[in-house]
């Protein structure tokens, strides 16, 4: 017998930016159709009309082809089995209604939202599961018409009978909802706007859909969706729900946690390839413990079933580890032109530095990204107009030991003439090397003030660039002129 083919989809609405959880759905099911061989489609789900737009569309489009996630069929890709956007599908979703209206098995309700919250209200009180209790069920023709005549328009119910419904999911097993819990269910809106579970059954059979791979918070919308599939009588797709991505307190992932979305992290200065590595490693992970995996290598090794079946926590502070290590990683002029933008979005036109010197202060400070966005930070050590004293620097100045330092160097710079540091004011092209004046003049301060370690070096930090932590004070040295450590230098010494 042959095999069927993989088919599966990724089917968000376009009504916000494109959450990392739904992103890392989209991951797992593009991963599992490269490995098999399959198909991934995209199918855009803008029923809400009120809340969907193309605007939202458009992002979401873009921030999946940013993080690398392509798909075979769907919109921009064309295919057999379109349109892929629900709202151009509704004459389909007409005529399943039209079967299930001929076999009885839904009918229309005019219960108000009022009565409906009553209802709900009612069964809290009484300690039941909140569900529809069938009122409309049983109307007649001429109650139906008494209601419409009132200017009710109705929704169309689907009649749930009781029993077990079961399912094997790939990721967790056995599964058995009970009918009796779900109550009769809402499969197409009042104003023909077909439901959620409804359209997906839909969609899913008419695009021959194999594999359903989504979050675990679809799980009941699962047992619904196959009790549709059995009275429209078509053959259930096989289905997959991974574990929710969780915040540190354990609760769902959400705005109140911080970033949560795509578009936020790539305005951080995320890499692509970063956040795509980490969606594949959260609650999983690869042979050897690997935690950095190229794209190729998540598509070679990764397995659905290994996903785990508990929430998978998102640390932020480990995506950033895990950026600075791609950061790293990258050839000083490739990552340059990555920054690009990031050094224009924090307010410098980056003509003020020659090509070459721009890159050599760029690779002073790359191991000390976390976030391309961190650039603009970084870059104001080397712009004397931004030169600011932080206050643990100023603090620091204030000690004796720190102004006797300070001064050391305030009398060496201006005895040197310009000459003998000019080397610094035109780095050589690529890593600026360790400046040997730099260390000449450390030696000459030791000596003479007879301190070393931090002692010596955190009050001269402090004073050249403002701060006590940053990149290494040789390559500093070496990418400012003399007259801007000379100006620096007397600007810490008057706040002492």
């Amino acid at each position: 017998m042959t095999a069927p083919r993989i088919r599966v989809r990724f089917a968000p609405s376009p009504t916000g930016e494109l959450h990392v959880g739904n992103a890392r759905t989209a991951l797992f099911n593009w991963i599992f159709a490269r490995q098999c061989g399959g198909t991934f489609l995209l199918r855009i789900e803008d029923t809400d009309r009120a809340r969907t737009t193309c605007a939202f569309e458009a992002n979401l489009l873009d921030d999946l082809k940013w993080l690398g996630i392509d798909w075979d069929e769907g919109p921009g890709a064309g295919g057999s089995y379109g349109p892929y956007r629900q709202s151009e599908r509704l004459d389909l979703y007409r005529d399943c209604l039209q079967r299930l209206t001929a076999k009885d098995q839904v009918y229309p309700c005019y219960c108000t939202e009022a009565e409906l919250d009553a209802e709900r209200v009612d069964l809290v009180a009484r300690r039941m599961m909140p569900r529809y209790m069938g009122k409309c069920r049983h109307l007649n023709e001429a109650d139906r018409k008494k209601l419409a005549d009132e200017g009710r328009l109705p929704v169309w119910r689907f009649r749930v009978e009781g029993g077990a419904i079961v399912f094997e999911d790939l990721i967790r097993g056995s599964m058995a909802f009970q009918g009796d819990t779900i109550g009769d269910f809402i499969i197409v809106r009042s104003n023909g706007i077909p439901s959620y579970n409804f359209a997906v059954v839909v969609d899913d059979h008419a695009m021959q859909i194999s594999h359903v791979i989504r979050g675990e918070d679809h799980l009941s919308n699962t047992a619904v969706q196959l009790l549709l599939y059995r009275a429209l009588g078509f053959i259930p797709p096989i289905f997959a729900h991974h574990a929710l991505i969780l915040g540190k307190d354990h609760t769902k992932l959400s705005k109140r946690h911080g970033a949560v979305s795509v578009g936020a992290f790539r305005r951080r200065g995320i890499l692509p390839e970063v956040l795509l590595n980490y969606l594949a490693l959260m609650g999983s992970s690869f042979g050897s413990g690997r935690e950095v995996v190229s794209a190729k290598e998540i598509v070679e090794d990764f397995l659905l079933e290994r996903t785990g079946k508990g929430g998978a926590i998102f640390d932020e502070e480990k995506l950033l580890w895990l950026n600075g290590i791609y950061i790293r990683r990258y050839e000083t002029k490739a990552l340059t032109d990555l920054l690009l933008p990031f050094i224009h979005g924090a307010g410098y036109d980056e003509h003020r530095w020659e090509r070459d010197r721009l890159e050599n202060i760029i690779a002073a400070v790359r191991d000390n990204l976390a976030t391309l966005a961190d650039i603009g930070d970084f870059l104001a050590l080397f712009a004397d107009d931004r030169y600011r004293m932080e206050a643990d620097a100023a603090a620091l100045l204030e000690g004796e030991d720190a102004k006797r330092v300070v001064t050391a160097l305030f009398r060496l710079l201006h005895a040197e003439s310009p000459s003998e540091r000019d080397s610094g004011a035109t780095p050589p092209k690529g890593e600026a090397p360790p400046s040997e004046s730099f260390a000449a003049l450390i030696r000459r301060i030791g000596e003479q003030t007879g301190f070393r370690g931090k002692k010596l070096y955190l009050p001269i930090r402090a004073a050249v660039t403002g701060r006590l932590r940053g990149p290494e004070l040789d390559r500093i040295f070496t990418l400012l002129s003399p007259t801007s450590l000379r100006k620096r230098v007397e600007q810490a010494l008057a706040l002492t």
